[in-house]
């Protein structure tokens, strides 16, 4: 039977029930239990109502089993037609897996022992006029799983443990944070210039004030501002958005863990890295180490350190001196950046990253000693002016984390944007953002600042491969754009 003939039938049966004022859709709905609670409270002979989806139905004569289940479990049904009389017993005929139902009845073991509910009343909540998958498989059932993930919520018992647990990660950082003073804050989403960090942004429109906005492409400019204001220590778990590139590491909209504290540098941040990074693990896994993709991941600290300097002077033979032409024409040598006669600092330094990840080590390591060309909201180093006070945290191979000893020189601030902002291709041109210049010269005290990729560190949590498969509802082409229709 196709799906169109299964939709009919299903629309047959709501229509027979509706001419009937069965009422499918009730807005009240009755006082009752999760069955995660009924489950781990088990007690024979107790009378409970429980809400959910049928899931299955077997009928045995004039009984039938069926499996209910909702966010925190399953139970099964035991439905005697003689016990909820001739009415229910018509109701149960038009009933279909999907639908969602009230049961009330009393609890009971069977004698395999299985815990079940003896109903002896129900309702129907919601009739489902299209049926559950049966199961996935190949490649255009996992397009379809990201397209539309209620069903794959639905199917996939592991897929809804991974978003249950991506719920952990978030708690555990919270609660992380909070012990620690740090003030949880919420700053805007739009922005009138892009700034924080390098990326392309998305553009939206305001009507009422006439003025063009970006999507926020990181929020720390905003933070930074209320270290300012006298907030010592603020963190933001944050959406933000790039109109980039989308790979099993990158989706346009993202979600991040900033943090900032006052009086603090970035080997503060590192010890602060590691410390919420281990505690988050044994918080959400209950142990202290990883497997990642059948690899074991050494979570001890104190974590490695590898320069990025002598990385990328070894490998390209790039050093901080070098002007941007001079590593275009270095990075052209080694047969990268082709058909390119310009490019950014950022971008080039994306080159470089997108190389280098492939030989950096699977266990945690931060990469210091970034050219202070390329960081231009970082201090330098005291004794070498040309690099920055700042690093990234890889694992797996997987760039996490990003912080520095952040740059509280107003004078030096300005000098660097208008140097970033000349070193831009035209179609990237942008601002000084003065406002934030004029905040700094009002005094911001020294800081340590961390950004965490929340997605990417659920994804090692998690065991998952795919960037996607701990997003909710990634961003996908538009199906008519797909080689393959769904």
């Amino acid at each position: 039977m196709d799906i169109n003939e299964i939709v009919q039938q299903r629309t047959a049966k709501l229509e027979a029930l509706s001419a009937k004022k069965v009422a499918l859709y009730p807005a009240n709905v009755p006082e009752h239990f999760n069955i995660g609670r009924v489950l781990a409270n088990f007690e024979e002979g107790s009378k409970v109502t429980l809400c959910g989806r049928v899931m299955a139905n077997r009928a045995h004569g004039k009984v039938n089993f069926m499996d209910l289940r909702d966010t925190t479990g399953k139970i099964q049904l035991y439905v005697k037609r003689d016990v909820i009389g001739e009415e229910k017993s018509a109701l149960l005929e038009q009933l279909d897996i999907a639908d969602i139902i009230c049961a009330s009845g009393e609890l009971f073991k069977t004698h395999t022992g299985e815990s079940t509910l003896k109903v002896l009343d129900f309702t129907i909540l919601s009739k489902a006029l299209r049926p559950l998958p049966e199961k996935w498989h190949g490649l255009k059932d996992v397009e379809l799983r990201y397209r539309q993930r209620y069903l794959d919520l639905l199917s996939n018992e592991e897929v809804k443990k991974v978003f249950l647990l991506r719920a952990k990660i978030i708690k555990s950082i919270r609660s992380f944070l909070d012990s620690e003073g740090f003030l949880e804050v919420e700053t805007p989403m739009m922005h009138d210039i892009a700034g924080g960090a390098a990326g392309r942004p998305f553009k939206t429109f305001h009507n009422e004030y006439s003025m063009d906005l970006f999507l926020r492409i990181a929020p720390e400019l905003y933070l930074k501002r209320l270290l300012v204001g006298g907030l010592d220590r603020v963190y933001e778990i944050n959406r933000s958005f790039r109109n980039e590139g989308v790979s099993t590491r990158h989706n346009p909209e993202f979600t991040m863990l900033e943090v900032y504290q006052a009086y603090a540098d970035y080997e503060g941040m590192i010890d602060l890295t590691q410390r919420l990074i281990c505690h988050t693990v044994k918080e959400t896994l209950g142990k202290e180490d990883l497997i990642y993709q059948g690899k074991a991941i050494d979570l001890k600290t104190p974590w490695s350190r590898q320069s990025f300097a002598g990385l990328v002077k070894h490998k390209f033979g790039i050093e901080p001196q070098d002007s941007t032409e001079q590593m275009l024409k270095k990075l052209q040598e080694k047969g990268l950046a082709r058909d390119k006669n310009r490019l950014s600092r950022s971008q080039i330094n994306k080159i470089v990253e997108d190389e280098l990840e492939q030989e950096i080590q699977f266990n945690p390591v931060f990469i210091t000693d970034y050219f202070a060309s390329l960081c231009p909201l970082a201090k330098n180093q005291k004794d070498n002016p040309l690099i920055s006070e700042r690093f990234e945290l890889y694992i797996a191979g997987m760039e996490v984390a990003n912080a520095y000893s952040e740059l509280n020189d107003p004078l030096e601030q300005r000098k660097r944007f208008e140097e970033e902002i000349k070193d831009l291709n035209p179609d990237e041109k942008k601002n000084v953002d003065d406002d934030y210049i004029l905040a700094l010269e009002h005094g911001m005290p020294p800081a340590g600042g961390l950004g965490i990729g929340i997605d990417r560190l659920t994804m090692l949590i998690a065991d998952q491969a795919s960037i996607r498969d701990v997003i909710l509802f990634p961003l996908l082409r538009p199906i008519e754009q797909q080689e393959d229709k769904v």
